[in-house]
């Protein structure tokens, strides 16, 4: 299945039936890295994977074309029009889109899966601190001109917001993915989370090298939510 927002060509998959989720990947990933997780899954669980803007098969549009605004609106046309809530799955760059999305659409969404994910800043100082690490490894990168956009904060908003955001929340990181291991303290300060999980033997990257752990742990949370 493919997307059209507009004149973006986006990369979407769509299978299974059941509780429907929406795998969204990191920066300068694409749908692929859910797959393990969704083979996992298997039939019964309605998975929608999809590559963001300038990632993986989608389109990447000019630079400028790359904010948050846009990525949301791309979300938006990839969530299956019927009237179910939906779980939002997010690794990375992909956990703060499912948060800035439930933000800005709660009716829609049921749950929250964090996986290695973070809330973004709330220093001036410390987005800028991101933000330069962002611009500087794209330059080493072979990712479309512009689409390091995506990955970059602009504001306080979301880690700001993290109150109003009621829908019980699955928490996962790596045992070694030391940067995002304190997003998890956070979480559960702000968030209804039901249960966070470090996965040993695991960075950054936890979805695709420990799937059947990170499978696993969506399993029983769909089932504690009635999804």
């Amino acid at each position: 299945m493919n997307s059209e927002n507009g004149s973006i060509f986006l990369d979407v998959e769509d299978s299974g039936q059941g509780p429907t989720i929406i795998f969204t990947h990191g920066w300068a990933d694409n749908r692929n890295a859910w797959d393990g997780v969704i083979s996992y899954l298997g039939p019964k669980v309605r998975s929608v994977s999809w590559s963001i803007r300038g990632h993986g098969n989608s389109e990447a549009p000019p630079p400028g074309q790359y904010t948050r605004d846009h990525t949301l609106g791309d979300l938006k046309t990839i969530i299956p029009d019927t009237t179910d809530k939906v779980v939002l799955a997010g690794h990375s760059l992909g956990g703060y889109l499912s948060l800035a999305y439930c933000l800005k659409y709660p009716e829609e969404v049921q749950g929250l899966i964090l996986v290695a994910a973070g809330p973004g800043f709330r220093k001036k100082e410390t987005r800028e601190q991101w933000n330069l690490s962002v611009t500087e490894g794209a330059k080493k990168m072979d990712i479309p001109e512009g689409s390091e956009g995506a990955a970059l904060h602009v504001d306080s908003w979301v880690i700001d917001s993290l109150s109003e955001i009621k829908v019980p929340t699955l928490v996962i990181v790596g045992e070694y993915d030391k940067r995002f291991a304190a997003s998890m303290a956070v979480f559960e300060k702000y968030l209804n989370v039901k249960t966070s999980l470090v996965v040993e033997d695991a960075g950054h990257s936890v979805h695709s090298k420990k799937p059947e752990v990170v499978g696993e742990a969506i399993q029983q949370f769909l089932l504690n939510i009635g999804a």
